[in-house]
């Protein structure tokens, strides 16, 4: 076999209990697409101060004391998503479409009084999909490294923590269910990719410059819903209470494979989820400082979405390989293959854990000229590197919290809005959204050394933007909205990478454009 010696720096790796968490899921978790009635998308999220619209309940609760009548509402949108891969004078392209339901809710709103001093008490329900994580990522080409270099890294850490891979094989010990094992080592090992030296250590792998071909597939989403209770005082303040409940659904297809030279080859392929529940609350407040000036000023906080979450994860690996034999000379080749779901006697391995995301924090201002013009601005803040692993017992995990610190930082959020109506019962309306990026430039996917994942791949997402337009129109019953969004977001994408150096970066660009359409009543 055709091997060396690797020397790499790489950062120690904590041992911990088995994990299988990322700071990456935290942050796919965590952020959310803009998305609810066309009449919010189409005015780019930017309806905090102004409420009066179901999707405000998730944004500034307060909005929803707006209201003076009962609502009932549905959207449903069609999605096109794409994702460009470059890479080495190479482009690589994915594409999905898709129907959704993506917002139905209800207000009910009752009038207290003029003569007190709290006009009207509203009661909301709102379901929405906060988040879709469908996206179709490929890649392929020449790679400065190759990712036996992370399975002899991690064998070599599990090693100076005590646990040999060569004397769990020679005892017979399954590898996939001990607490120490990272698997990717563990897999490397079993399908001739690794091995250890003469001395017994370090071991030694593959020369680095593979060809690399990789595929990723995620679906799935996080639906949101949300119930709401709102106060309105004197048509001058705005209070309202939000609690919200989210179900996640997260799967992600993983294939990766290295051409490493000489007629050597390996793949890997490995099934992943995530699924479980989260629940937070958010408080807000709109007011008019001065009673005859239409401007509108909203605060709002949202708590920590607290969310108790299982990971599934099984992966095959086979390899190819030629061996000379030194006393004849003659060569053969030997196909490996190994299945944790079959090692794990035929199901997938299972971690759960608990995951608190960040506090929230938004300002808004919005200011209407007559009964025409509406205009609507909104920041916001959420300091992603505060999030936090748990397990279920209640014990921080540390490794996986360090590594969110490492990884992620403060995002900003800035939305705009503007609405006009030409007429009465017909309004266009314009927005703009924008993020910045939550990932460090220099951030990277860290494993333990007992790690159970083995899908290494990571993007460190930059600032995303979204481009919104829509019309509407008002009845003395009905309404339909129709709203038009564009989104684009560019990202630095690697198959896997160490502490202080990287295979080439694959320039992605991911975009998505989506047209709503909310159909309601107002009673």
């Amino acid at each position: 076999m055709k091997k060396k010696i690797t020397l790499i720096a790489l950062a120690v790796l904590a041992s911990v209990s088995a994990g299988a968490q990322s700071a990456y899921d935290a942050g796919n978790i965590a952020t959310t697409d803009l998305n609810g009635t066309a009449r919010f998308v189409g005015m780019g999220g930017a309806m905090g101060a102004l409420g009066g619209d179901i999707s405000t309940m998730s944004t500034n609760p307060a909005g929803i004391g707006i209201y003076r009548s009962n609502d009932a509402m549905f959207t449903f949108g069609y999605s096109s998503l794409g994702v460009d891969s470059k890479i080495g004078g190479q482009t690589f392209s994915a594409d999905r479409n898709r129907w959704n339901i993506d917002n139905a809710g209800v207000v009910i709103s009752t009038k207290i009084g003029n003569q007190t001093a709290l006009r009207f008490v509203n009661f909301g329900f709102n379901y929405r999909k906060a988040k879709t994580f469908n996206r179709t990522t490929t890649m392929a080409g020449k790679m400065g490294f190759s990712q036996t270099d992370l399975m002899v890294f991690q064998a070599n850490s599990m090693f100076n923590n005590g646990t040999d891979l060569v004397d769990l094989a020679d005892k017979e010990i399954n590898p996939y269910d001990n607490p120490n094992v990272g698997w990717l080592a563990a897999m490397g090992f079993d399908t001739g990719l690794i091995e250890m030296g003469d001395d017994n250590s370090p071991f030694i792998n593959y020369p680095a410059e593979p060809y690399v071909n990789y595929r990723g597939v995620e679906r799935g989403g996080i639906d949101n819903y949300d119930f709401n209770v709102s106060f309105n005082i004197q048509d001058r303040v705005y209070l309202g209470f939000t609690f919200g409940a989210s179900d996640v659904n997260y799967h992600k297809s993983y294939f990766y494979a290295e051409d490493l030279g000489g007629g050597d080859d390996y793949s890997l392929n490995s099934e992943n989820s995530i699924k479980g529940i989260g629940w937070n609350a958010k408080f807000g407040m709109i007011a008019r400082p001065f009673e005859d000036s239409p401007l509108r000023i909203g605060l709002a906080i949202h708590t920590p979405t607290f969310y108790s979450l299982t990971y599934r994860t099984s992966a095959v690996m086979q390899s190819n390989l030629w061996y000379t034999d030194t006393e004849t000379g003659q060569e053969t080749q030997e196909h490996y293959e190994v299945d944790t779901y079959y090692q794990l006697y035929d199901k997938n391995m299972k971690r759960e854990f608990d995951l608190r995301t960040p506090w929230k924090y938004n300002l808004s201002l919005g200011y209407t000229v007559g009964t025409s013009l509406a205009l609507g601005a909104e920041y916001e803040y959420e300091d992603m590197s505060s999030m936090k692993f748990y397990y279920p017992e209640g014990e921080q995990m540390h490794f996986e919290t360090d590594q969110v610190k490492r990884t992620l930082k403060g995002m900003h959020t800035l939305r705009l809005g503007a609405e006009y109506k030409v007429i009465p019962q017909f309004a266009f309306r314009l927005g703009y959204n924008y993020s910045s990026a939550a990932y460090k430039d220099n951030a990277v996917k860290v494993l333990a050394d007992n790690s159970i994942n083995t899908d290494t791949d990571f993007a460190n997402f930059k600032s995303l933007s979204n481009y919104t337009l829509g019309i509407g129109y008002r009845g003395s019953l009905l309404y339909a909205d129709l709203a038009y969004k564009y989104s684009t977001q560019k990202a630095d994408f690697y198959p896997f990478a160490f502490s202080d150096e990287s295979p080439a970066v694959t320039k992605l660009t991911n975009t998505r454009s989506q047209v709503l359409l909310t159909l309601g009543v107002r009673f």
